[in-house]
Formats: structure tokens, C-alpha cells, sequence
């Protein structure tokens, strides 16, 4: 997987990103500014899902994207 495309889309890619984890805060986006760490983490912290299921859940929606 290559992270660096969600890095350098992260503006374009922040509203897709709330629309499947509506519990993220604008300024958890801008803290996470596309860092694939940071949104695990903070997934983990608003929705308390393990560490596993984040990585999962994020693979997943990284493969749903239209590049």
C-alpha cells in the first residue's frame, strides 16, 4: 500500500476520511494531516476499537478509493 498518495491528498481526502469516521473532529484532521499513525490512533481513541481492527478497517478503506 502506498500511504504517500493519502498524504499528499489530504485535503481532497479529509471529507471522505469524516464520512466513514464521523466521530473524528476537524481538528483531529489537521492533527493527523494524512500521517496514517495518527489516524489510527485517533480512530482508536473516538470509537475505542483495537489496534488490529483499525489497521483492518483502514486497509479496507484505503482500497475503496478511486485513484
Amino acid at each position: 500500500m502506498d500511504w504517500n498518495r493519502v498524504e499528499g491528498n489530504w485535503k481532497q481526502l479529509k471529507g471522505k476520511v469524516k464520512e466513514k469516521w464521523g466521530k473524528l473532529t476537524d481538528d483531529d484532521l489537521d492533527v493527523i494531516n494524512g500521517r496514517r499513525d495518527q489516524l489510527e490512533g485517533k480512530i482508536q481513541e473516538r470509537y475505542g476499537i483495537q489496534k488490529d481492527q483499525v489497521k483492518k478497517d483502514i486497509d479496507t478503506w484505503y482500497g475503496e478509493q478511486r485513484w
